[in-house]
Formats: structure tokens, sequence, C-alpha cells
């Protein structure tokens, strides 16, 4: 777990998760380092956040956006076109975690629930981002949202799913709000019963949990050295996955 007043890197920060994480972490007490494309896009985020101006798509800009950062959230998303996913959600994992080298530290990926359908192409390559952290290291949670905002107004109480059992690719494998995504998400970062766990992320009809330990800490872990999360099915071999992944995956060590 991370303390307060560490330094979060917020991946995505001017996107429609990433505003709420920076709002979320600075409320939690860290200090908030926000990665924007230019200092014109970041006009909407709050006072006190530290600005960091780089690209996904190029690695040469993405040092001085992780120098001395004790965590990552990773909120960045693209569209459901292969190439997007692969070329900006899976590269912009990968790019990332090279420029942080060897420095341990934390990390909160979000994905989607439903990555491990067969032969959804942008859903697959956002699950290759999933294997890199994993292999990375570093302590992690992964959360794969539901569907967002589809949920009622009374509907706020949060569910922790494992084995991505749900995939209909509509709101019926899960909805949930996008403030309470960036809530899972911060919190993991403090709370050890969340790490190196992977996690479908819905709500239900009752009230939102003030406190989250429980919930995480009832998860089962992904395995050890595993590049799947617990109770993954429709695994795929590293040798039969893109030569993109695996030479992504050789960079990593």
């Amino acid at each position: 777990m991370i303390p307060e007043n560490s330094t979060v890197l917020i991946v995505g920060a001017t996107g429609s998760i990433g505003r709420y994480a920076v709002t979320e972490a600075l409320r939690q007490g860290y200090n908030v380092r926000a990665l924007v494309r230019s200092q014109a896009r970041a006009a909407s985020l709050p006072a006190g956040v530290e600005l960091a101006v780089g690209d996904l798509t190029r690695p040469e800009t993405l040092d001085p956006a992780v120098h001395d950062v004790d965590a990552v959230v990773f909120t960045h998303g693209s569209s459901i076109q292969e190439s997007d996913v692969r070329d900006v959600d899976f590269a912009g994992v990968a790019n990332i975690l090279a420029a942080l080298g060897d420095d341990p530290l934390r990390i909160a990926l979000m994905t989607a629930v439903g990555v491990t359908r067969p032969g959804v192409p942008y859903a697959a390559w956002k699950r290759l981002g999933e294997k890199l952290v994993r292999a990375s290291g570093n302590d992690y949670t992964i959360v794969r949202p539901g569907w967002f905002d589809c949920n009622e107004p009374g509907q706020r109480k949060i569910v922790m799913r494992q084995g991505d059992t749900n995939q209909s690719g509509g709101p019926a494998d899960g909805v949930i709000a996008r403030d309470e995504i960036a809530r899972v998400l911060i919190d993991s970062l403090s709370r050890d019963g969340a790490n190196r766990k992977t996690l479908e992320l819905a709500a239900e009809v009752g009230l939102e949990q003030e406190d989250l330990a429980d919930t995480f800490e009832a998860l089962l872990p992904d395995a050890q050295g595993s590049l799947d999360g617990a109770l993954d099915k429709n695994l795929v071999s590293v040798a039969a996955e893109s030569k993109l992944f695996r030479d992504e995956l050789a960079r990593l060590g």
C-alpha cells in the first residue's frame, strides 16, 4: 500500500474516468500528477494538480511524467477499433511501464468487463495490457468496470466479481457509475487486500459502502507468476500471442 502524500500519476487524467480519479486522489490526500497531451487540455483539472505534458504513443515524452512517482493509475481509453486499442490502450501501458524502469511502485489499471471474450480484437489488446502489468513485477490491481452510467440512482452498492463470466456485450454484464470506478481505482492503492488482484466491477441496488477493505479482501489473488487473472478462462499462451506483445514482454525483462 502507499501512504498519504505519495505522488500518484493519473494516465488519461482529462478523460471521463480520469477526471473523477484526479478528484478522488486529491480527496484521499495524494499528490496528483496528471499526464496531459497539452496544457490547454488540462484547463478543467482542479487546482493543485501537477501537470506533465506527454503523449502515450511517444515514449520519448514520458520520462518527466513517471519521475519519482509512487503509483500509476491508468484510466485512458480510445475506442473499440482494434488499431486504436492496440496503438493507444495497449501501447500506452507498455510505454509507461518501459519508462518506469525497475523502480517498484503501485499500479491500478482500468480495462473493461469482457476482455477475455474470444474473437473480439479490441478486447484482446486490453487483455494484453493487463498481462504486461502482471509481468512487470509491480504491485497492482486490475479493474474491469461494467457499462458506465447505466446504473439507476439507487444502484450504488459496489460489487466485485472474478472470472469475467458476464460476456453478453451489453449492460447485462454489469453497470457502474464513473465516480465509483474512480473510487475503486484510487482505494486500491492503499488496500493490501487489493494487491495483485483482478476484478470485474459493477453496482447493485443499495448504498455505496463506506469502506471497501473487506470487499477487496474477499477476492482471490492472481496466481503467482501467471499472466492471467484469477478464475479467467479462454487462456492464450504467450507463444500464441502477437509478436508486438511478445516484444513488449521481452522489453520488461
